[in-house]
């Protein structure tokens, strides 16, 4: 055979038959395929990562098409929330009660055909209710423990009002949030892959409520903000919950899309200076520190971790390939500035009294932190 793996040539071989390779058929020699050439993995890689891109920039129209069927404007919370989807993260929603954030969430599972599940957390819940239990079982006259699943065991689980229910149970969600596990009895049970912890809470009404820990809070991608409607937005919101059923959801994605679309995103290149420019606005959110601006000295009692920069690379990255970019812009940062610092900034009793909100000291950080050319 020749290097290239082909049926030997007519030339003759050598008279010394101990050092002649060994000559097959020819019909046997044509079945021999060629040896794959060394780049073709590459090659591969680059088609599935292409073809994933396209099915993601054709379904975007879609994914707002099928989602307008139920969800009136909020278009910045949709976006966000497919953000961290694609990105991987964990959400929270905050918004008063009746701004459909219930039926957002659900119309998003089943656009991506996820295994949707729902807690209600309420000062009752124990840790038990939300992971699951182990139980005595009798089988064939033999007793042993087993584990009853959780409503957790989910690819998206909302947990609805999360500080209506004491820490104890709020902490039950941290393992499955970090490590995609729960542990029960001493024995790992892993979770289904893709797992999102989608959990709302109510900004009025905080007396008799266990706000979040700043440990639990900084494993939430983003906080996102629904607001009240425009007049016309809400006018059609009413006008179409009152006058029938509305459409069927069609899905469009299923879980494996999803693991892919998180490669996919990881892969977005990004040039140094974004990364710096991210960590930038992190590191000038915390107080005392060399460089912080004096408004942060002044309205913060404490700023954005490691974690933040994080996200909010990762945030830019999908936001890119959403916008049809492979690359990520200053304006992808600055977008998703305030959903990623807003939970991880606390302020101080001088910023209450001068009526100053977390949103204000983002704007701020934004105005002053050097942009990247």
């Amino acid at each position: 055979m020749n290097a290239a793996g082909s049926a030997p040539s007519d030339t003759p071989a050598p008279s010394d038959a101990s050092s002649a390779p060994p000559t097959l058929p020819a019909d046997s020699a044509a079945a021999v395929p060629a040896p794959a050439p060394v780049a073709a993995p590459a090659v591969s890689a680059y088609a599935e990562e292409k073809a994933a891109t396209e099915r993601l920039l054709a379904g975007r129209a879609l994914i707002e098409a099928e989602l307008a069927k139920v969800i009136v404007g909020q278009r910045a919370v949709v976006e966000q929330i497919l953000i961290s989807l694609l990105a991987g993260g964990h959400c929270l929603i905050t918004g008063a009660p009746g701004l459909a954030k219930t039926l957002l969430v659900k119309s998003i599972a089943q656009v991506f055909h996820l295994n949707f599940r729902r807690i209600q957390f309420t000062p009752d819940l124990m840790p038990a209710d939300v992971t699951g239990t182990e139980i005595l079982q009798e089988s064939a006259g033999e007793r042993r423990m087993t584990f009853v699943r959780g409503p957790i065991f989910a690819h998206m689980l909302l947990a609805d009002e999360i500080n209506r229910t004491p820490p104890k149970t709020q902490a039950a969600l941290l393992e499955a949030m970090q490590e995609h596990q729960v542990t029960a009895g001493g024995v790992r049970h892993a979770l289904e892959e893709p797992f999102f912890v989608l959990a709302t809470q109510n900004p009025i009404e905080m007396e008799g409520t266990y706000p979040l820990p700043e440990a639990q809070l900084d494993r939430f991608m983003f906080n996102v903000v629904m607001d009240y409607l425009p007049e016309d937005d809400e006018v059609r919101v009413v006008t179409q919950t009152t006058r029938g059923r509305g459409e069927t959801i069609r899905p469009l994605f299923d879980g494996t899309d999803v693991l892919r679309f998180h490669q996919l995103v990881r892969s977005v290149p990004i040039a140094e200076e974004m990364v710096r420019y991210a960590v930038r606005l992190a590191s000038a959110s915390r107080p005392r520190q060399p460089g912080t601006p004096a408004f942060i000295n002044d309205w913060v009692n404490w700023g954005a971790g490691t974690r933040a920069g994080q996200f909010l690379v990762l945030g830019a990255k999908a936001r890119a390939l959403l916008q049809g970019r492979s690359f990520v812009a200053v304006e992808d940062l600055q977008a998703l500035a305030a959903p990623t610092l807003r939970h991880r900034i606390l302020l101080n009793y001088r910023a209450e009294a001068d009526g100053v909100r977390v949103d204000d000291v983002v704007q701020k950080l934004l105005a002053t932190v050097k942009r990247p050319v």
